[in-house]
């Protein structure tokens, strides 16, 4: 059933990853996708994964640097007409023990992750307001809340995401637009279980992983899909009374 058929969505960091089962969610639950991601090869690679060039258009840049996001959106409605659904996952960051970051390393942090958010929300909330309608998902982090080792200067970032979103919410809730955020556990993505098993990753990373696991419950990681499972909720429109909120994907490695 298409249940996202007629709706146009930006996934940002679509390329991989999460973001990238996002992307694939999306299209199979019948939106049109706009994937931005951080290189060319990236969006090279995602297209030619979900359908090609023609089916799913691209876009590229930082998203952190101003005016980035503006050209993004503007992109997004010249392609697919409108933007209904808004994916904030772009991301990324350096994930390490809190005295052992540098002011570049601090920096990078908080702009992968929520100067990136703030940046696309800004740039997309006039073309929703002016249809009335929208959906903004943001993704935010299971380690804000359960404080995963070497995650301090993360959790300021996305913890400044989860605080945008019940702003957002409460602020434009007769526009139409819902604002929420997915907060998932620790993931394991195609691309790092490949690292995993190649042992490709540094000793301190492989160590801050098992940690995260051993939180959850169920005793596993969490999946792409199961991640994307809830987006593709969030982005439907019988989702329109659910607005404000952080949702966690998590195994039960936090409850209530």
């Amino acid at each position: 059933m298409s249940v996202l058929a007629g709706r146009c969505a930006v996934v940002t960091g679509g390329g991989t990853g999460i973001g990238l089962g996002i992307s694939r969610r999306l299209l199979a639950d019948g939106a049109r996708v706009l994937i931005a991601a951080l290189t060319e090869d990236e969006l090279k690679s995602a297209r030619a994964e979900l359908g090609g060039a023609a089916e799913v258009p691209g876009f590229t840049g930082d998203l952190s640097v101003p005016g980035t996001a503006d050209r993004l959106v503007q992109t997004a409605v010249g392609a697919l007409g409108r933007v209904d659904i808004a994916v904030n996952n772009a991301g990324g960051g350096v994930i390490r023990p809190t005295l052992e970051h540098t002011e570049e390393t601090l920096q990078a942090t908080i702009s992968n992750n929520l100067w990136t958010t703030i940046r696309c929300t800004l740039a997309v909330l006039p073309p929703m307001i002016e249809q009335g309608y929208g959906r903004i998902i943001n993704i935010g982090a299971e380690s804000v809340r359960n404080g995963l080792a070497d995650h301090a200067i993360y959790n300021a970032a996305k913890g400044g995401v989860h605080g945008l979103t019940s702003g957002l919410a409460r602020e434009f809730a007769t526009s139409g637009i819902t604002v929420n955020t997915v907060a998932p556990s620790y993931v394991q993505t195609p691309e790092l279980g490949r690292a995993l098993s190649g042992g490709t990753i540094p000793d301190r990373l492989r160590y801050v992983t098992e940690a995260a696991t051993e939180l959850i419950p169920m005793g596993r990681p969490g999946h792409v899909e199961d991640v994307a499972s809830l987006v593709a909720y969030l982005a439907r429109e019988d989702a329109g009374f659910v607005t404000g909120q952080v949702l966690s994907v998590n195994g039960g490695s936090s409850m209530g």
